[in-house]
């Protein structure tokens, strides 16, 4: 799957590093479920917590709605959802979505990638990382990069050295990689996370 990018990420010393290390460690797949309304909740959860309090998180998030259709979901009781974990302001943009594809969810899934991302953004509680995270893991675009995502950015930087990384020196990584950001993306989170940085 990943055997075109890689080729082309190789050319990068830091991305060779990465390729090297975690070719056989990283999968687009982890979110991938075909339940829209699901997956940018889990994205919603994700938002601005680790990576490790967002698993346990989304596992209870995942037994309080099972066999819940999505009307059972919306009136389930807020103090509910939110002794799992998950804040009173996360189960508003939680319920926003879940109304949001009660009625949408036929013509959301023939809209193409870029009306998507206007009605996605048209919804309160969704913002531009959660789109991109959407649009990378469960549509599987090829070259997306999130900017506001903060592990990503430190990662460029340890790997990269650039503590004084400006918006420049980002664009200038972003077209080397591209169309590959979303692999990019996936090799430097696993660098972060695996605390392995290039030298």
């Amino acid at each position: 799957m990943y055997t075109k990018a890689f080729k082309h990420l190789k050319k990068d010393p830091v991305m060779n590093f990465l390729i090297e290390k975690y070719h056989d460690k990283i999968s687009l797949d982890s979110y991938r479920s075909k339940n829209y309304a699901l997956s940018l909740s889990n994205f919603i959860i994700d938002q601005q917590i680790s990576f490790k309090a967002a698993i346990t998180i989304k596992k209870r998030f995942a037994v309080v709605i099972q066999n819940l259709s999505y009307v059972e979901i919306l009136n389930l009781d807020n103090d509910k959802i939110q002794s799992i974990g998950i804040s009173f302001r996360k189960v508003e943009y939680i319920k926003n979505v879940f109304s949001y594809f009660i009625e949408n969810e036929k013509r959301f899934i023939d809209l193409d990638a870029e009306k998507m991302k206007k009605e996605l953004i048209s919804i309160k509680g969704i913002g531009k990382w959660t789109t991109e995270m959407f649009l990378m893991f469960e549509l599987g675009k090829p070259d997306i990069f999130s900017k506001g995502d903060i592990a990503l950015i430190n990662s460029v930087k340890k790997n990269y050295k650039m503590n004084d990384l400006d918006n420049k020196k980002l664009e200038d990584l972003i077209k080397s990689w591209s169309p590959y950001n979303s692999t990019a993306s996936l090799l430097l989170w696993k660098s972060i996370e695996d605390k392995l940085f290039f030298n």
